[in-house]
């Protein structure tokens, strides 16, 4: 589908003065002052990131209670009960306060619920095997903050609650005794984009501080927070880009041993980029709560034998594998059941619904959808008595509004502006369908229907050094809200006797201007071909990459898009 191109613009002051103070490349001041880096010192924190720019734990809204509970637990030899959703982000968090508390308190354990048989966040199994168990008090990291019933239920058994989430909070709170989520209204805790993970990291890392344990008692447990970072798609910005950095860094130098057979298996070398663990790593771990049970992810996590490591790793491998044929089976019936119904062909949202999907899929699905079908997308299954289901949005749509719009038809929800879950009667499913057409339809513009490629900056051929590009990679790591640059060179210099289609789906081509010339490759843009070869003048939108070649380094373009040049 055709896509737009939005080329950003900054201060031109701003950009005149920060060139005047780094001396670098203009193009490279312009995309520095759009992500907010605008001075000397904002660029030194920025090119440079430290660990001691992280905020102090207790500036989170009751952290000195979760503290004081956690801590008058351990000297009562009260049992801990770690508790978390079973997707990356909870199964990290566990993995993180589990590793951090079992090392100065013998009484713990962690819990992960079963996706099928209890669904996402606090569930009454998990309460229930608590009291069985007799913990007196759980952790519940990436889920709690709506738990409201079932946390009051845990109490009337004598059981407290420390919630550690970063979901938006509901009008309610539940009565726990203490609640960590940057995202409270009444929370003055800076910033308020952490993961799940991230919020739990801050919570071990007051514990350390009360204890005066040393900062590598919480920071070697930065390779999970980064995953985390990186798989929740929670903004790389602020502190989440110091943590992503150091958790990056841990795992290209000294990969925990579970992290270390993911890689192996997924013959992924060192050194990994955040793109890396979101579609090499992620998945795999993913796969443990999609196909089967997610605390083997968390198994996987806190195993130190290298050689047990990869026997869970396989396990989840394995799962990942069934997981892609699932998905893609899936999608391809979701696609024949939109492309043979006319009605839905027009429509603003999609909303498919089959009761033998797998439910540890429809989330991806929904996203593959979306390339297909570009508008909100909400794929459904049976589970059990209910109907589940995943929805994704597109950029710019807040998703979690439209869904709470649709509150009236379901049995429960939740998510982010870019995803949510959602479970509801199999009769309402119809009814759900039409009234969520009705509220996207209501709100969403014509042009967030239309796929977006934001552009940092307009180049020119010779821009394109080495020098330019080492500065780029200064910049990583890259993720939402820090994206890749993104760049557009108008009326590009093809050199049109080299230009190629590679198994009838990538592009080759070169760009020759006097003796500069520089190689570009397009992934799955055969169908661009045609305006290469047209001997018509194109723009060309690519972000700037390395190709290694029998031992040689060089640049390449790696094409988003090509159109043809405005005349």
């Amino acid at each position: 589908m055709e896509k737009r191109w939005q080329i950003e613009t900054a201060e031109e002051n701003a950009v005149k003065d920060l060139q005047a103070a780094l001396n670098i490349h203009p193009v490279l001041c312009e995309i520095l002052v759009k992500r907010g880096v605008k001075d000397f010192e904002t660029s030194r924190s920025f090119f440079r990131p430290s660990l001691d720019g992280c905020h102090s734990p207790w500036l989170m809204k009751d952290m000195d209670a979760a503290v004081s509970r956690v801590l008058n637990a351990i000297s009562r030899k009260e049992k801990i009960l770690i508790f978390g959703d079973y997707d990356v982000d909870g199964t990290t968090a566990v993995a993180t306060v589990y590793q951090f508390l079992r090392e100065i308190h013998s009484g713990i354990d962690f819990y992960v619920p079963h996706r099928y048989k209890e669904g996402y966040g606090i569930s009454k199994a998990g309460v229930d095997y608590a009291h069985q168990h007799n913990f007196s008090l759980v952790i519940a990291l990436d889920c709690g903050i709506k738990s409201v019933d079932l946390i009051s239920y845990a109490n009337t058994l004598g059981i407290d609650f420390i919630v550690c989430d970063h979901h938006q909070p509901g009008a309610t709170l539940p009565p726990a005794v203490a609640i960590l989520n940057p995202k409270q209204k009444d929370c003055n805790y800076p910033y308020k984009e952490l993961s799940g993970c991230g919020v739990g990291y801050k919570l071990i890392s007051a514990v350390a501080d009360r204890l005066q344990m040393p900062p590598t008692s919480y920071q070697v447990y930065l390779d999970l927070v980064a995953t985390s970072i990186a798989a929740d798609i929670v903004p790389i910005t602020g502190e989440n880009r110091i943590m992503a950095f150091y958790g990056l860094q841990q795992i290209n130098e000294r990969p925990s041993a579970g992290i270390k057979a993911l890689m192996q298996l997924a013959t992924c070398k060192p050194p990994l980029s955040i793109n890396d663990l979101v579609f090499v790593i992620a998945p795999r771990i993913n796969a443990a709560g999609r196909m089967d049970e997610a605390k083997n992810a968390v198994l996987l996590f806190i195993e130190k034998d290298e050689a047990q490591a990869l026997a869970f790793a396989e396990n989840l491998h394995l799962h990942n594998i069934t997981r892609k044929e699932a998905d893609l089976s899936i999608t391809e019936e979701a696609l024949n059941m939109i492309a043979t119904n006319a009605r839905w062909l027009h429509k603003k949202t999609t909303v498919v619904f089959q009761e033998h999907w797998h439910k540890g899929v429809v989330g991806i699905v929904a996203s593959r959808l979306i390339g297909s079908y570009y508008r909100p997308t909400v794929v459904l299954t049976r589970s059990g008595d209910v109907v589940a289901g995943s929805a994704r949005s597109v950029a710019g749509f807040n998703l979690y509004d439209a869904i709470d719009a649709c509150s009236e038809h379901l049995i429960g929800y939740g998510g982010h502006f870019a995803a949510a879950g959602m479970t509801m009667l199999p009769e309402k499913v119809e009814a759900f369908s039409e009234r969520f057409e009705e509220v996207v339809s209501a709100s969403i513009t014509d042009e967030l229907l239309v796929p977006q490629i934001l552009i940092d900056a307009e180049v020119k051929l010779a821009d394109l050094t080495m020098p330019f590009y080492q500065i780029i990679r200064q910049m990583e790591p890259f993720g939402p809200q820090n994206m890749r640059p993104v760049f557009v060179l108008r009326k590009a210099p093809l050199s049109r006797h080299h230009t190629s289609v590679a198994k009838q789906e990538h592009i080759r081509f070169f760009l020759k201007e006097g003796n500069f010339c520089i190689s570009g490759i397009g992934f799955g843009l055969a169908s661009k071909y045609h305006l290469i070869e047209s001997g018509q003048p194109v723009d060309i939108a690519f972000t700037l990459d390395e190709n290694n070649w029998k031992d040689e380094t060089v640049l390449q373009l790696k094409v988003v898009d090509i159109k043809l040049s405005a005349v």
